[in-house]
């Protein structure tokens, strides 16, 4: 027997919820970007000075990938209490986890005051930075998901995902500040700490707004039925992991494909690209950024355009837009770069993160729909987790490697364009879920339908 549909809260509470999941998730980005924005432009010298300059990058870079390490850790845990316990508990535990993190690197000693044990600290609060994040993402999309309705789910879980690139633009602007109006003396000697300094401050909003907000609706009613099971002595629930892994390990494979041309592309397109256009296109670091806060801007305003489309249309044909536009604008990307223009800079990197919004618009709805109630912050949390340690993790890794071997794009190019392989192959194996019911979930924890069709005015806005 399904758990009993809930209706959804007025567009005023929506839209607090909304702005709830929207703050965390953008101080959390914000907190998690600063420190990939750093990597390549400062930390190589302040915590592996002993290193070449492109050597040192790529230990920078290698601190910064240990966060994707830490960040399935984190969805194991706070997915299993997620499920367990509430969306809401563990998102407040992820961003007071987060912020901590930051704010302890801001008050770092770089290598030439405690030497070697600067960068073993330094890698220890990423790990720190990974594992909240890892937790945050899927209970901050669930929340949305499970408070709207079916029709319009697409877009307004589309919002959480704008905290990516406005935390991007966040901090990409407060380093472009410091950059333009510090010597570059000052900024490497004490400038860099302010941003991660300022993440308390941000927190503490993010903890004010998000602490206002009320469980998921879906979730209270699961749970509600999972204490109806036990008072009729029915058997007892799996874990979530192992639910997950029996009844939806399909769904699983299908998002950690999905990811791939997402997360790597965005890595390349954003963290990247300072290093690659401020060495092989010897472009000032202040211009690097200046394009990557613009873009970023565009990124955030074409996210929720996409998520609406996605309930028009559906999660697979929006997602395959995004993966074959990007395998397909790779190598004129990195021609634009070449021309050392702001200008080409500049639509170089908007028109990539505008095929990556196609993509990650829908991820938050598609993903939700994939999982029963009961294990759906675990199935989410997993697939789109696990999948960043072989994709977003190693992706700046991987191509200031190949550009230092090749001394070309070209390679770069042909590792992101078999990533969008990968994700396309996912797509075309998964189901469509754009009508699916989030209530509609069996005793045993699996689906109970497939989805159903929705009225014909279901993707209106």
């Amino acid at each position: 027997m399904a758990a009993p549909a809930t209706a959804p809260p007025p567009p005023s509470d929506l839209r607090r919820i909304v702005a709830a999941s929207l703050v965390g998730t953008t101080v959390e980005w914000y907190d998690f970007f600063l420190y990939g924005s750093a990597a390549a432009l400062v930390f190589n010298k302040l915590f592996f000075p002993e290193s070449d300059p492109l050597v040192g990058t790529l230990l920078s870079f290698l601190t910064y990938a240990v966060g994707f390490a830490a960040r399935p850790v984190g969805a194991l845990v706070f997915g299993h209490y997620g499920d367990r316990l509430g969306r809401k508990k563990l998102l407040v535990l992820s961003l007071l986890m987060m912020g901590a993190a930051t704010f302890a690197i801001g008050l770092l000693p770089t290598h030439a005051t405690i030497g070697s044990a600067a960068p073993v600290l330094l890698t220890v609060l990423r790990l720190v930075q990974g594992f909240a994040l890892g937790g945050e993402w899927g209970g901050a999309v669930l929340l949305v998901s499970e408070h709207g309705d079916a029709k319009r789910r697409g877009f307004w879980a589309s919002w959480p995902q704008t905290g990516a690139p406005a935390g991007q633009l966040l901090a990409t602007g407060v380093l472009s500040a410091l950059t333009a109006f510090m010597s570059e003396s000052a900024f490497e000697s004490w400038g860099w700490r302010i941003p991660f300094l300022l993440s308390g401050v941000l927190v503490i909003l993010g903890l004010w707004i998000r602490l206002s907000v009320d469980e998921s609706p879906v979730f209270k009613a699961a749970l509600a039925q999972a204490e109806q099971r036990k008072a009729d002595d029915s058997p007892a629930e799996k874990m979530p992991l192992v639910a997950v892994l029996r009844h939806h390990w399909r769904d699983v494979l299908i998002a950690m494909g999905a990811r791939m041309a997402e997360n790597i592309s965005y890595y390349v397109i954003t963290a990247f690209i300072l290093v690659y256009a401020t060495t092989s296109a010897e472009l000032s670091k202040q211009t690097a950024l200046n394009a990557v806060l613009i873009a970023s801007a565009v990124h955030f305003a074409v996210i929720p355009l996409w998520g609406a489309l996605s309930d028009r249309v559906g999660r697979r044909p929006v997602y395959l837009v995004g993966a074959i536009g990007v395998a397909l604008w790779m190598f004129p990307f990195f021609m634009l770069i070449d021309s050392r223009s702001f200008g080409s800079l500049l639509l170089a990197v908007t028109v990539g993160l505008i095929f990556h919004g196609a993509m990650y618009a829908p991820q938050a709805a598609f993903f939700a729909e994939m999982f029963a109630t009961r294990m759906r912050y675990s199935g989410a949390s997993i697939g789109a987790q696990f999948s960043s340690v072989a994709a977003g993790a190693p992706a700046p890794l991987i191509a200031t490697a190949l550009l230092a071997d090749f001394g070309s794009s070209t390679p770069i190019s042909l590792y992101v364009i078999a990533a969008a392989l990968l994700t396309v192959l996912a797509i075309v194996c998964a189901k469509e879920t754009r009508s699916r019911d989030l209530t509609d979930v069996g005793p045993d924890g699996r689906k109970a339908a497939e989805p159903s069709t929705l009225p014909a005015d279901a993707g209106t806005v």
